[in-house]
């Protein structure tokens, strides 16, 4: 099982890169909705094929004009010391109004465990230290109730599990995020994630 987390861009001021009002606000709403801890307890309870995921998506590097950058660490609720998975998304504007989430790998990522919970710790990640994982983009639209999108096409390399490509879907909604990330082998048989239907997270907490 692995979940899904998708990764986002911001760009800055709407004189400097052209933007329009609404454009920016767009940009803006997504990221400030999506920033903040989350837990999946509620739907594993209902679920016992849902394991209790804690989500943390922190604000990094806000000092940055090219961007809005998030910290993102994601665990075992009981293995909070230990997270899966640790990565940096950058939130930015793309055609037509879409929203694009980049997301960003590091080396060494269990040295900045909760780093979140850190300041000290959280400095010593520098933009220097992070690489693009190229095809992985998430592409969000704005809906009546928040955002949804996904990856497009298969261009999201994985060898997990035998995999050969993954698929990230994505729905954010007041105080909730929906993440169903599966991996494929060529042929297109599910190699691993959740086979119902995406993670639900319950924002606990805004930064």
């Amino acid at each position: 099982m692995k979940v899904a987390i998708c990764t986002f861009l911001f760009l800055g001021s709407v004189v400097l890169f052209g933007f329009s009002p609404k454009e920016k606000d767009l940009v803006t709403e997504f990221y400030n909705q999506l920033q903040g801890e989350y837990s999946s307890e509620a739907q594993s309870k209902e679920d016992t094929s849902y394991f209790n995921i804690y989500l943390a998506m922190y604000p990094i590097w806000t000092d940055r004009t090219d961007g809005k950058w998030l910290y993102v660490e994601q665990s075992m609720a009981a293995k909070r010391e230990k997270p899966y998975r640790q990565r940096i998304y950058q939130i930015k504007k793309g055609e037509n109004n879409e929203v694009i989430s980049v997301i960003y790998t590091f080396e060494n990522p269990l040295e900045y465990a909760n780093a979140h919970q850190n300041k000290e710790l959280l400095q010593k990640l520098t933009f220097d230290q992070i690489t693009s994982k190229v095809g992985c983009e998430v592409y969000m639209n704005a809906t009546k109730n928040g955002f949804e999108g996904g990856t497009k096409e298969l261009g999201c390399a994985s060898n997990l599990r035998g995999a050969s490509y993954t698929t990230t879907e994505i729905k954010l909604e007041k105080d909730k995020l929906i993440s169903w990330d599966r991996g494929f082998f060529t042929d297109g048989k599910q190699a691993w994630g959740a086979e119902k239907g995406g993670y639900i997270f319950i924002k606990q907490k805004t930064f």
